[in-house]
């Protein structure tokens, strides 16, 4: 009969949460046997969620490294920021990995994990659960059977809904880099660079530049009556867009696992204790121009190839609705869509007396199922968990696998970006990944 492996879950978020639960759901052979959370309720929680014994639970990294190796692999789900100091004890004792991105928040942080993992030979597997949305895995596809041609450009666009900014990155865990240690491109956009990078086939980013700031969300914004509170001393709330009634009240399922997380796991809460909770000490209640917010708001990367071809990357926050666009062109036509429309257009170059170009729409749709068991990113997020036990396992996987070598060249270009940004310059990036060997 074929081995177990057995996963223990290390930060107990809403991420690791969702990838535990599609590891059970797909039926391989996988069980979680243990956590490890610093806060009790979470781990409380997800006891109950798995039926684990308190002897399975664990504190903290460090009481779960001192029973040495007692399962075969961890789901990372730590905050960015933790990422490497909690991963590398792990690794250092054998386990095998499923790390959320991104997996370090700076070039030295990342080059330390990466060295820890050739040393240890583990199987470190990155979440970049865009790869595996049925979306962007069928477009791989035409890419690599040559359909385009050669890639001479990508334009991918990421444009943030109004309440996703305002939930991650102006009130919430991502709003300045004293919080978590990364920047709006590295928490957000990890996913889109790292695309860019898949779809080039691993071609080597040479050069970067980047421009971006935050326009919107600050006091200087601010309108005319507003408090520092929407739900206790703004006199424009009913009018305001961003109104934490209007996001939080008004649509009590939207951003929940964020907005709620200050009630203990599992508790329902009443809307009286939630709109308290969003009077007092709730982030979620604040005004939003009146944050401690650092982040940019929109930014736009663009990047040279190893081969010459280039990329932009666009992220606009604050947008009416969510999106994710891409256009590519090669050197016998293009491919572009969004992937909340599920599906995208190739048309290659045909010239033909009375014709320009063919096209084919590819509607995903009528190709089967789109959303997969847990519907996140596209369906990319149960997609993904099966794949990592398979990768773990020895076993055949997908395209979409991302190792952390593999996962390297999007972190080490969205650095880039954001120095670049910072600087006001254009950064090298060819040199120092050939320095390293990758």
């Amino acid at each position: 009969m074929e081995e177990v492996k057995r996963i223990i879950i290390v930060g107990a978020g809403h991420r690791s949460i969702t990838y535990a639960k599609a590891i059970l759901e797909s039926g391989l052979n996988a069980q979680i046997t243990g956590v490890a959370d610093l806060v009790e309720s979470r781990r409380n929680y997800t006891a109950r969620l798995f039926s684990l014994m308190p002897e399975q639970c664990y504190s903290s990294v460090d009481e779960l490294v001192s029973k040495g190796k007692i399962a075969d692999a961890i789901i990372n789900g730590t905050m960015d920021h933790q990422h490497v100091s909690t991963s590398i004890p792990l690794l250092e004792l054998g386990y095998d990995m499923l790390l959320e991105k991104p997996f370090a928040v700076d070039e030295e942080e990342m080059w330390r994990l990466v060295d820890c993992v050739k040393k240890n030979k583990n199987k470190v597997m990155i979440c970049h659960v865009l790869r595996y949305a049925p979306f962007y895995s069928e477009i791989y596809k035409r890419i690599k059977e040559g359909v385009i041609g050669d890639i001479l450009n990508i334009q991918t666009q990421e444009h943030v809904s109004y309440h996703h900014i305002g939930i991650g990155y102006v009130r919430g865990k991502w709003r300045n880099k004293e919080c978590c240690s990364t920047t709006m491109l590295l928490a957000k956009c990890c996913h889109d660079m790292d695309m860019i990078m898949w779809l080039q086939n691993d071609v080597r980013p040479s050069k970067v530049a980047s421009f971006g700031s935050n326009t919107q969300f600050h006091p200087g914004n601010a309108p005319e009556g507003s408090g520092t509170r929407c739900m206790v001393d703004c006199a424009i709330e009913e009018s305001c867009i961003y109104s934490a009634r209007k996001h939080y009240i008004d649509h009590p399922d939207r951003w929940s696992f964020y907005v709620w997380d200050c009630f203990e796991d599992g508790y329902e809460a009443t809307i009286e204790e939630k709109i308290h909770s969003l009077k007092t000490d709730n982030i979620y209640g604040k005004c939003i121009y009146k944050c401690d917010n650092t982040t940019v708001d929109h930014q736009s990367v663009m990047m040279e190839f190893e081969n010459g071809s280039t990329a932009t990357h666009n992220m606009i926050g604050g947008a009416a609705t969510g999106r994710r666009a891409i256009h590519i062109v090669g050197t016998l036509g293009e491919i572009f869509g969004a992937m909340e429309d599920e599906k995208f257009t190739i048309r290659t170059i045909n010239p033909a007396p009375g014709c320009e170009y063919d096209e084919v729409v590819v509607n995903l749709g009528e190709m089967g199922d789109t959303t997969g068991a847990f519907g996140g990113h596209g369906g990319g997020d149960y997609r993904l968990a099966v794949d990592f036990i398979n990768f773990i396992s020895g076993k055949p996987h997908s395209d979409s696998c991302t190792s952390i070598e593999e996962s390297i060249y999007g972190h080490f270009a969205t650095y880039r970006a954001d120095s670049a940004r910072e600087k006001g310059i254009i950064e090298d990036t060819l040199t120092v990944l050939l320095e390293r060997g990758c």
